[in-house]
């Protein structure tokens, strides 16, 4: 397993990571308990030591989860997790809030939850335009010098407000959607990381499930899965994307003898300094990690993924849909413009 060093108080941390939103059932269609502790067991045993999670992810559920798999056989000690603060929820709905007092609240409760008396890398969901951000931040690092943290990310937060936020606190990762089909963090997000030497941990690297290659046509997905609203996923949309992922197919299997999805990874790995999440909710799922490790994409493989992408999908569209409100009542956004950066009011549609 490749890995990379986020900070000197964490342990390295594997290219690829354990995304554990759908574990958390709630709009991944439910969850199996016991499928999803083995799953996360799994992926420690065979190396892949950092799980990200959230407490809005089943609402509690997914971190539950995540403490009950590491608390055996001494799985704690091997893993970086890396959960986040900042969202809350009222009847289900979740909106934004990165107040002081609510990551008090949330922190403690992250930790009862993971069965642990520290988080390795605490990320701030998503930026809170009501809440300055220099007070979120000021918390953070209140946090990280208690030792209740020891490294603290940001999730779709745009420079400046990254960039604001470093001026009261250390940012050691940061957390944009990234793939294939969805690369807005290469214009401005992904540069400034590099710049500044923080990690990268991209989510959403397959795509929902997309570069798996194991959706079709004919996929239907059930309960509250959230594809059945993704724009990607509906007609006559979905056919372009579903085309491009076969022509993918191909030349990962002619150019590398690898699968898509083999191929979607390296991808996201090959951006340099990136962990690539992989939401799996079977351990079964995660037995192809072997084909990620050990090889890269070379140029003129990256320039023949550029062109299949560009040729196949004509009315391409971001992961946009999935920003919560700011609140219930959608409070005053606070302007959190810094070194000359745009406030983030949630994802910037694809170009």
């Amino acid at each position: 397993m490749e890995t990379i060093q986020i900070n000197d108080r964490l342990l390295p941390a594997s290219v690829v990571g354990l995304g554990t939103w759908a574990i958390g059932g709630w709009m991944w269609g439910g969850t199996d308990n016991t499928e999803a502790v083995r799953t996360i067991q799994s992926a420690v045993d065979q190396g892949i030591n950092l799980i990200d999670t959230a407490p809005v992810y089943g609402f509690g559920r997914s971190e539950e989860l995540v403490g009950q798999a590491l608390a055996s056989q001494g799985r704690r000690s091997r893993a970086v997790i890396a959960t986040k603060v900042g969202i809350e929820w009222t009847n289900g709905k979740p909106y934004r809030n990165s107040s002081p007092a609510r990551i008090r609240q949330e922190i403690e409760n992250s930790l009862l939850r993971l069965r642990t008396d520290y988080i390795d890398l605490y990320q701030v969901h998503w930026p809170d335009h009501s809440v300055p951000v220099e007070e979120t931040a000021a918390e953070l690092a209140k946090l990280l010098k208690e030792g209740k943290i020891r490294a603290i990310g940001v999730s779709n937060y745009s420079v400046g407000e990254i960039a604001a936020f470093r001026e009261i606190a250390p940012i050691a990762a940061v957390q944009p959607p990234l793939n294939i089909f969805e690369r807005e963090a290469e214009r401005d997000v992904i540069p400034y990381a590099r710049q500044h030497g923080m990690t990268v941990l991209a989510y959403g690297s397959l795509c929902r499930g997309l570069l798996t290659g194991a959706i079709t046509a004919k996929t239907k997905f059930h309960g509250d899965d959230l594809r059945n609203v993704d724009p990607k996923f509906q007609p006559p949309r979905v056919a372009q994307y579903l085309a491009a992922v076969r022509e993918l197919d191909v030349l990962a299997r002619n150019r590398y003898g690898k699968s898509v999805l083999a191929l979607a990874l390296r991808w996201v790995i090959d951006r340099g300094n990136t962990i690539a999440l992989w939401g799996a909710r079977r351990a079964e799922q995660l037995l192809p990690v072997k084909d990620v490790m050990g090889w890269h994409i070379d140029d003129e493989g990256m320039q023949l993924i550029d062109r299949i992408v560009a040729d196949t999908i004509v009315d391409p569209v971001g992961p946009e849909f999935m920003a919560p409100s700011d609140s219930p009542a959608e409070r005053p956004r606070f302007d959190a413009r810094r070194a000359g950066g745009q406030l983030n009011t949630g994802f910037r549609p694809a170009s």
